[in-house]
């Protein structure tokens, strides 16, 4: 997933994604090319990793570039299948910085708050109840592009971490979104899969049509075009 400091999405502009990088990585870092959309990889079901891969230093070194790779985008999600592995492993992090640039209206709607950086290993992911909230969505192998998208509000994800450790984490919000769009792409699924129809948009489209509008607002002025 992406980040932003636009009042929608994940994805910054330009500058700002350059500002992350210059402040909190080193130039020397490894970064991964991210995959697009048609790439074969994000439409096969990710492999499970045994328990001795999971500690290997083959996956450290992995997560750690997957780290750079995520906070250089920037985004607050990455899945192993976006950088052309197809394992089931993602990590997450929501930035009080990215947070930040966001608009404080939208934060308290979206229900976001700081996600600590979170290692995803083989993750099973459980409802924890029926209600859906929709928002527009982005990704980092979507280039652009933003859509509509209702997720559960609520979610249990229990997975193992980068030392074999299992954990629940327990996640409402914006958390939760995040992580079921990652946990989607173990699956081969993708957002504009669960996208409401017509709602596909680019990003400067949807700050200057969309981005004032409820997600009910726009599904009205889609029906009425």
């Amino acid at each position: 997933m992406t980040a932003s400091d636009c009042a929608c999405e994940w994805v910054a502009d330009s500058q700002a994604r350059k500002d992350i990088s210059d402040r909190m990585f080193r130039r020397s870092e490894k970064v991964l090319d991210i995959v697009e959309v048609g790439d074969p990889v994000l439409r096969k079901v990710a492999r499970r990793l045994s328990p001795e891969e999971i500690t290997a230093e083959a996956t450290a070194s992995l997560v750690r570039a997957m780290r750079t790779t995520m906070r250089r985008a920037p985004g607050v999600g990455l899945a192993a299948p976006q950088v052309g592995r197809g394992i089931a492993l993602a990590v997450v992090e929501d930035t009080e910085e990215l947070v930040s640039r966001t608009d404080s209206a939208l934060v308290r709607l979206q229900e976001r708050r700081v996600v600590p950086f979170q290692v995803l290993i083989n993750p099973e992911l459980e409802v924890d109840d029926e209600e859906e909230v929709e928002f527009y969505e982005g990704c980092l192998s979507l280039g652009n592009f933003r859509m509509l998208v209702r997720r559960h509000r609520s979610v249990w994800v229990r997975a193992a971490d980068e030392n074999g450790e299992v954990r629940e984490i327990h996640a409402t919000g914006w958390h939760a979104r995040i992580l079921q769009h990652e946990i989607d792409h173990l699956n081969g699924v993708l957002c504009i899969d669960r996208m409401t129809g017509r709602s596909l948009t680019t990003l400067a489209n949807y700050t200057k049509h969309w981005s004032h509008l409820t997600s009910e607002e726009v599904r009205q002025a889609l029906r009425a075009r």
